[in-house]
């Protein structure tokens, strides 16, 4: 994975599966990275149909 990125995946918290995958810039400030992960949870929300409050993201850590 690239380094100068953060992945995070969103998670339906009723299926347990992932439900989308991406990845913002790591030079953002907390509350920048906060508002743009806000906003695709937002998104994918609305895109699948979903209420906001069952879907949560976690960030991919690279194991290595």
């Amino acid at each position: 994975m690239n380094t100068a990125a953060k992945h995070f995946k969103i998670i339906n918290s009723k299926t347990g599966y992932v439900i989308y995958y991406f990845s913002l810039s790591a030079d953002l400030e907390a509350e920048q990275l906060k508002q743009e992960i806000d906003k695709t949870i937002a998104q994918v929300a609305i895109k699948n149909g979903l209420y906001r409050q069952t879907i949560y993201w976690e960030e991919i850590k690279d194991t290595e």
